[in-house]
């Protein structure tokens, strides 16, 4: 039985410029995961249908719900946490 076991990143804080980062991390995360759909073949649809490859999520990232919206940012947030956790810097070039 598989037990994920994330790193604990809660003691990690992050910079207000790096959290505007992960809202465009977030977007960026959505479009490579539709491209990816939509090169395996998948359209636009009312609701997902695996057999027939459709999708209401194949919209840009500003017409998701906000609960989709939150996974995304929760993978980029946790990506920029997990980055400084391992003894990383984040710098942004001049």
């Amino acid at each position: 039985m598989y037990i994920p076991k994330p790193v604990d990143t809660s003691d990690i804080v992050l910079s207000e410029e790096l959290l505007a980062l992960t809202e465009l991390i977030a977007e960026n995360v959505h479009d490579v995961w539709a491209a990816g759909r939509i090169a395996e073949g998948w359209v636009y649809g009312d609701v997902k249908d695996e057999a027939k490859k459709t999708t209401n999520l194949l919209v840009p990232y500003a017409e998701l719900s906000e609960s989709e919206k939150n996974y995304d940012r929760n993978t980029a947030l946790e990506t920029l946490k997990l980055i400084l956790k391992m003894g990383f810097d984040i710098t942004k070039a001049s």
